[in-house]
């Protein structure tokens, strides 16, 4: 099974997963914290990134089985995992299989009503479809802080901490991933139900407070369906929010698979 991905420290495991669109290097501010308590292995999800060319099912059911069959190829056991977005609804869906120590997720899809997610979704799209026509003009444009302000302003509440090479990098796999049509496509009727099931498994919900694609009173409602998690507001920060606050991410991340 091949699948783009890096490991930093030592310990047990955390597994790192990023949403539609996305890719490992989203993580890259939080790694050298996390990698002082843990084995971090940060990843391209199949169909995204330098994991493109991976052949798989894009649902929320097909990328949870074929992570299971990774983290057995990998001999990982039952690893902690955190995601973003989509992979926060995936890190919830490899709890409710138990197949995981701990599940942290970031925003996770999943707590939307169906106005909310077709907004995401046209918004993504719409952000997508901007990008392809303008591509020539964004190394110019991600050059300076105004630029990025005015890129991706609606995914990170402060897109000037991102470098030049950051914002690129952010850009050509949110352009260029395979599976970002299938995958929207295979998310868009997932909605988080039955709590219970995962409560063998410790979770955490952490939900930025600037979060401008799935907003924040979505946290109400992962609330209200899973009581008896840890919820964390990560004040200041937008829907990928590692660049925003590195600090109060990796704390929740930590935390979070302290409990496993």
């Amino acid at each position: 099974m091949a699948l783009a991905f890096d490991t930093y420290g030592t310990g047990p495991p955390l597994v790192l997963l990023h949403g539609t669109g996305g890719q490992r290097g989203m993580w890259d501010p939080v790694v050298g914290t996390l990698a002082g308590e843990r084995r971090v292995i940060a990843l391209d999800l199949p169909g995204f990134a330098a994991s493109a060319g991976e052949d798989f099912d894009a649902t929320p059911s097909g990328y949870t089985s074929w992570l299971e069959r990774w983290f057995a190829e990998q001999g990982l056991g039952r690893p902690h995992v955190a995601g973003n977005s989509m992979g926060g609804a995936i890190a919830l869906e490899l709890a409710r299989r138990g197949t995981v120590a701990s599940a942290t997720a970031l925003s996770p899809v999943g707590f939307g009503t169906a106005r909310e997610v077709a907004f995401a979704q046209q918004s993504l799209r719409a952000a997508r479809a901007i990008v392809k026509v303008t591509r020539p003009a964004i190394p110019a444009v991600t050059r300076s802080a105004v630029g990025r302000v005015a890129l991706l302003s609606q995914i990170y509440a402060k897109p000037w901490r991102l470098s030049p090479d950051d914002a690129m990098a952010a850009v050509d796999a949110f352009v260029d991933g395979p599976a970002f049509e299938p995958a929207l496509a295979g998310f868009a009727d997932y909605r988080f139900r039955d709590g219970d099931e995962l409560r063998g498994v410790p979770v955490t919900i952490a939900w930025g407070t600037r979060d401008w694609l799935l907003i924040p009173r979505q946290a109400q409602r992962a609330r209200r369906l899973l009581p008896w998690a840890r919820h964390v507001a990560l004040n200041g920060c937008g829907h990928v929010p590692c660049h925003d606050d590195p600090e109060a991410v990796a704390a929740a991340l930590l935390a979070g698979s302290r409990d496993g």
